[in-house]
């Protein structure tokens, strides 16, 4: 497999997940139960954002194709992204949302610390400067699942419910395929299987704190690093992309 187009899906598809949540974090604003929420969700998702826009702009550079990151994040359709699923599922209620963030934030922290050893600098640069952001992310996502899980009668029921909703989709998160395989062998990638344990060590030790069940369910077929999605990216990325295909490369 040759390096330069494996190492641009790879980036591509950590740029996709970033970007994606981003999005759906993006929502929140004005609606969180709180004002300081919207602030921190605002905070959160402009991180996430900040991610996205490096990786997909060196995803662009090693694709050699000319694409900027507004081609990548603006002119793709829903079979060219390759977000895991998680990411683009809607928010629900804010106990849903803060599931998600728990979730995905304890896997990409576990990412993040692996990927700052890359032999690819600008990977590795991109991983410890998102090391710190996603640190307070996991953190904010373990204080309200804290919160929840250990307060009432009903903000129990409704953060275990969130708990449910999301898990079938957190195997996907630590599947590789051979793709990643080849450039974690050669220094350059993590691969997800390995990030499962300290995964399951953090966020096991949460839910039990917040006297939360951890659920034995199914687990969804996943597909999202394949370009298979659920039907609500599509609907994220017809808000996300409206203005720019709209008024294509204009300039403000």
């Amino acid at each position: 497999m040759s390096e330069q187009p494996a190492l641009a899906s790879y980036a591509l598809r950590l740029g996709d997940d970033a970007l994606i949540l981003a999005q759906r974090l993006s929502e929140w604003i004005s609606r969180a139960p709180q004002l300081e929420e919207d602030v921190a969700m605002a905070n959160i998702a402009l991180d996430l954002l900040g991610q996205a826009r490096a990786l997909l702009t060196y995803a662009g550079e090693v694709e050699g194709m000319g694409r900027s990151e507004d081609d990548l994040a603006y002119f793709r359709d829903d079979r060219q992204y390759r977000n895991v699923h998680i990411v683009e599922l809607a928010n629900g209620d804010f106990a849903q949302t803060t599931a998600r963030q728990l979730a995905f934030s304890s896997y990409q922290l576990e990412m993040y610390l692996a990927l700052r050893r890359s032999r690819d600098l600008t990977l590795a640069g991109v991983a410890d400067k998102a090391v710190k952001e996603v640190a307070y992310h996991r953190d904010h996502a373990t204080q309200w699942t804290l919160r929840l899980g250990d307060g009432t009668e009903e903000s129990h029921r409704r953060m275990q419910a969130g708990i449910e909703r999301v898990w079938p989709h957190v195997d996907e998160m630590f599947r590789s395929d051979p793709l990643e395989q080849a450039l974690a062998a050669d220094g350059l990638a993590v691969d997800a299987r390995d990030l499962r344990s300290g995964w399951d060590s953090y966020v096991g030790a949460v839910l039990r704190e917040a006297t939360l069940t951890r659920p034995q369910t199914w687990t969804a077929p996943g597909g999202g690093r394949q370009g298979l999605h659920t039907e609500q990216l599509g609907y994220l990325l017809g808000e996300m992309q409206y203005l720019a295909r709209s008024h294509p490369y204009s300039g403000w």
